[in-house]
């Protein structure tokens, strides 16, 4: 016998036949995932942001929190880091839902700010304000309406940032203490 195996035959449109073939059925998936799927809402659940500020100063770092949040904040995230010096952080929602951050490291306010803020930041006026970490504190502001305001205390940055309107992130600000 000199017969050759079998071969399928191979040909343009039936490349694109199998295509459209499957990109139908990839927008069959797509389509009835989408109608089936209904949103889901994820609620934050508080921190005892107190508590960890407490256990921070007893291990003997000087970290700056306030000792409550306005009516409606929440506290949603701490960061304590036990390095060689301990870094301090916490994340907080406005009773409308906006951010607000707080971080305190031993680093330069300018690699605070290009992490946290952004990195193309502007510097603005200084501002005064009452509080029990310092008086003046340098602004910074970015092009996406993110605000930072930054101060030296106890040679290291602390940096108050979000997306919150600067008067949420002046207010926690004057909420600080050590």
């Amino acid at each position: 016998m000199s017969e050759k195996p079998g071969r399928y035959q191979r040909s343009t449109s039936g490349l694109i036949g199998a295509m459209v073939v499957t990109l139908l059925a990839v927008g069959l998936f797509w389509t009835v995932r989408s109608l089936s799927r209904t949103e889901v809402e994820v609620e934050r659940e508080p921190v005892d942001f107190a508590a960890s500020a407490e256990a921070a100063r007893g291990a003997g770092f000087d970290v700056v929190a306030p000792a409550t949040l306005p009516e409606g904040w929440m506290a949603t995230a701490i960061d304590l880091t036990q390095t060689d010096p301990p870094e301090w952080g916490m994340g907080v929602l406005t009773a409308e839902g906006k951010f607000v951050g707080l971080r305190q490291e031993d680093r330069p306010v300018d690699d605070l700010v290009e992490a946290n803020v952004d990195e193309d930041a502007v510097e603005g006026e200084p501002l005064s304000l009452d509080s029990a970490v310092g008086d003046t504190w340098q602004t910074w502001i970015d092009e996406g309406g993110d605000t930072g305001y930054s101060i030296e205390y106890a040679d290291q940055t602390v940096l108050v940032y979000g997306s919150a309107p600067p008067e949420d992130l002046q207010q926690f600000i004057t909420l600080l203490e050590r």
